[in-house]
């Protein structure tokens, strides 16, 4: 629409330049980048009409028909701006419309390349928005498994910390013990010291009453020596005493050669037994300490022989009731074996080993927690290695109330003591658990652990344990380990 002035302006400058040559038909004017062409009418060619009458003003006043060729070109002329008004109308309107139809193409077309060109942009912000989303989604993804290890390291941590606090705990307590012991040890010294300062002043009494005896003495052999003068001269009748002493030593000569003679005659020897089962067949039926001799040797042991556990005939191994004895020993003491076979006792790694080598046992372990309650479990055969293979544990055949599982490790466990460690585990479970036992790797038992009394509250892990009967909470009062022949 802004270029309709122009155009106009353009098509006047071409009517005059036709006028003043009516020979030109055609017009090109260039208007920016656009150039327009027009064709014009001839005039001379154009004839006025016959009735035509001059009704314009210039025209009534122009001078009267003198010039007629000038008439007819301003004739021409008004015909020819008639024309090309209506004709710049039309094309007005063409301009209109084309110029209206192009805009609303642009604008089509400009919207359209907007619309292409956001919806690329949020096709891009989409595709960078999902790009972060998913790196975000990675990070946190990274983040979380970051924290969940270190909230399991951290739960670890904890755990080993609780480990070590209870260890630590328990050491302290065992200091406590220890130093409570010292403390009695000492007091008991330091009576010890007095009684026997008592004792000492009594003996340099004593001393000091022989010293005069050993004066008296003295006195006495000096005058036997004034004696032994005065005896000789009674020499006769020594040497007739001396002749029937002579005679009565040569009877009692007699008398003992005949006594040898008694003594010398064939003597039954004594009974012998190999273990408890055998002394109840040979008719005792009480309860109490007697002597076995040991397969093959010369060797006899007392041992506590229970006659009445579910028919009697068991060889005592271990007995714990009162905490009297110190359980917590070396290598030498479980070899040997230590206590009184009347109250708490171990018999002894060397003799368990002969004994159960000699023929099948069968083992069973009595228990009694501090309510009272009483448990057993029974292995029908039972036998250790001899100390070259540290004594190895062999039982089967497991049965019993004390737990639905057997709490003894596995065959083939190797006995442990504080110094001497044969367990599967870098802890050293004879230190950590106290006692000697088949331990394992420290393992769901130990009947050798500190005894605790029934009054204490706190579950320690070095105490006496059989885990699958009582779990951790055990508080045992009682065991016993026997033996007894498995054809029985």
């Amino acid at each position: 629409m802004g270029r309709l002035p122009a155009l106009t302006l353009a098509y006047l400058a071409y009517l005059l330049a036709t006028a003043t040559g009516s020979e030109r038909q055609q017009h090109r004017v260039q208007h920016g980048p656009c150039s327009y062409t027009f064709i014009l009418p001839e005039v001379e060619h154009c004839h006025p009409l016959k009735d035509f009458q001059v009704t314009n003003t210039l025209q009534r006043d122009s001078p009267p028909e003198g010039d007629t060729s000038q008439s007819k070109k301003l004739e021409s002329l008004e015909n020819a701006m008639e024309n090309n008004t209506q004709w710049l109308q039309k094309l007005e309107n063409f301009i209109q419309e084309n110029v209206r139809s192009g805009m609303e193409e642009i604008k089509r077309t400009a919207v359209h390349t907007q619309t292409a060109a956001m919806l690329e942009m949020g096709t891009n912000l989409l595709s960078q928005s999902a790009e972060q989303t998913r790196k975000l989604t990675d990070v946190e993804t990274q983040v979380l498994n970051q924290t969940s290890r270190l909230e399991i390291q951290l739960l670890e941590y904890s755990l080993f910390t609780n480990r070590l606090e209870k260890h630590i705990l328990l050491q302290t307590q065992e200091i406590s013990r220890l130093s409570d012991k010292n403390s009695f040890l000492e007091q008991r010294l330091l009576a010890l010291e007095a009684r026997y300062g008592k004792e000492l002043q009594s003996l340099q009494g004593e001393k000091q009453q022989l010293q005069e005896v050993l004066e008296r003495q003295s006195r006495l052999v000096s005058q036997l020596q004034g004696e032994l003068g005065s005896s000789t001269l009674n020499s006769t009748l020594l040497q007739r005493q001396q002749a029937v002493l002579t005679d009565t030593v040569q009877q009692l000569l007699s008398m003992v050669n005949h006594c040898n003679e008694i003594s010398n005659m064939p003597k039954e020897e004594p009974l012998s037994f190999r273990d408890c089962a055998e002394i109840l067949r040979s008719g005792a039926k009480q309860s109490g300490i007697y002597s076995i001799r040991l397969h093959n040797s010369t060797q006899t042991v007392k041992v506590f022989c229970d006659m009445t556990t579910r028919g009697g005939g068991w060889t005592v191994l271990q007995h714990r009731r009162n905490g009297s004895v110190d359980f917590h020993r070396g290598w030498r003491d479980y070899k040997t074996g230590f206590g009184e076979p009347s109250g708490e006792h171990w018999l002894g790694n060397d003799i368990i080993h002969k004994l159960t080598s000699s023929q099948e046992y069968s083992l069973h372990v009595q228990l009694k927690d501090r309510e009272g309650n009483e448990a057993f479990s029974h292995y029908d055969r039972f036998y250790i290695d001899g100390e070259e293979n540290s004594y190895s544990l062999h039982a089967e055949g497991f049965s019993g109330t004390a737990g639905k599982t057997s709490s003894l490790t596995h065959t083939g466990s190797q006995f442990s003591t504080k110094d001497r460690d044969n367990d599967r585990c870098t802890c050293k479970c004879a230190q950590l658990a106290s006692g000697g036992w088949w331990f394992e790797a420290c393992g769901p038992s130990n009947l050798n652990g500190i005894y605790y009394p029934a009054s204490s509250n706190v579950v320690r892990y070095n105490g006496i344990k059989w885990y699958y009967w009582k779990g951790p909470n055990l508080m045992a009062t009682m065991t016993t380990m026997m033996i007894r022949p498995a054809n029985f």
